[in-house]
């Protein structure tokens, strides 16, 4: 009996009473499909930007808590009463929170992430250190694709045997890990007890990592406890599709196993596997700001440190601000991937 990949497979009969075949009707139903999917994404990145809204109005909220103020915090030693009262009004702390974080979100989509207590545009003081935390960012998240999908596809080969109880149990027991934890391991082997690689990272006159062995330690730091997380992932992913009809009518018409794996078992998990990757990103941008704390690393973990000891809402803000911006935009981009690879299969 041929299968449901044979080329014997039978054309589909005319509608009954010469009507006009179903198969006719389905670029009309694909292209209302398309839009129901698009209108779906843009709702979905609606309220993600409204969620990033609230998210930063609780930065200016929390900050508002902490002790002490900016012009407090900036002050200089021996600066009287009156000029601290004449800081506050020139930083705009005498005003409520409510209207300062207004005036903040109204200058937002111009690209003005307003002034630091320093007097520093936020806009500049993010521009130089915001894209070496990227790299450090997206050469991790790289490094946690490559290996993980490398070692989810090659315990999903065997299901249940040696190889797949090894790599489930090793990539639980990395998952569990903190980055700084990793982060001191990796300096105490790499850098103090072997010499191999450096512990901290020295920059170049435009404020760039001065060499490439200086990003391999703290990117390793970050992708580890991700590598863990996302093999797991790759791993369900790939036995929840290996059920699929698909699946198992490929196997049954004897297609090699490679074929079936990455023709019919690999694109079937890749939404999952890209939802997965995806949230990975908010977790390397956020223990970057540690990575880069252990290894001196110069990106926004040292400006967002600083932020805080000055109580600078302006530049907590923006950098929540950029660092949302690019999360949302790779967990659009996932949405994307889930809904191209819905629609390949209706």
């Amino acid at each position: 009996m041929a299968g449901p990949l044979s080329s014997t497979a039978k054309q589909p009969a005319p509608a009954p009473g010469g009507g006009v075949p179903q198969a006719a009707l389905r670029p009309a139903g694909s292209a209302m499909s398309g839009a129901r999917r698009l209108g779906g994404l843009l709702a979905l990145l609606a309220r993600r930007a409204l969620l990033l809204a609230v998210l930063l109005a609780a930065v200016f909220a929390a900050v508002e808590l902490l002790p002490g103020d900016a012009a407090t915090a900036t002050s200089e030693r021996g600066e009287s009463a009156a000029d601290l009262a004449q800081r506050r009004e020139l930083l705009g702390l005498d005003r409520p929170v409510l209207a300062r974080f207004t005036d903040w979100m109204t200058a937002l989509p111009a690209g003005d992430l307003g002034t630091s207590a320093r007097g520093e545009p936020v806009a500049d003081l993010l521009s130089r250190p915001f894209p070496n935390t990227l790299l450090l960012g997206g050469l991790a998240l790289l490094v946690t694709l490559a290996l993980s999908l490398a070692l989810g596809c090659w315990a999903a080969l065997k299901p249940g045997g040696r190889t797949d109880r090894a790599v489930s149990a090793t990539a639980t027991g990395i998952l569990a890990l903190p980055e700084f934890v990793v982060a001191v391991a990796l300096v105490l082997v790499f850098a103090l007890w072997t010499d191999w690689l450096p512990a901290v990272t020295l920059t170049d006159a435009e404020g760039a990592p001065a060499s490439w062995r200086m990003l391999i330690l703290p990117v390793i730091a970050l992708a580890i406890p991700q590598i863990g997380w996302n093999t797991r992932i790759v791993r369900a992913a790939l036995a929840d599709e290996a059920k699929a009809p698909h699946v198992e009518s490929a196997v049954v018409d004897g297609l090699p196993r490679h074929r079936v794996f990455i023709h019919h078992l690999l694109p079937g998990a890749m939404p999952t596997i890209a939802a997965g990757i995806a949230t990975s990103t908010g977790m390397l941008l956020g223990g970057a700001v540690v990575v880069e704390t252990i290894f001196n690393y110069p990106g926004i973990g040292s400006v967002l440190a600083g932020a805080v000891t000055d109580r600078d809402s302006p530049v907590i803000a923006g950098v929540v601000a950029v660092t949302g911006a690019v999360i949302t935009g790779v967990l659009l981009l996932a949405d994307f991937v889930r809904a191209w690879a819905s629609g390949g299969r209706t």
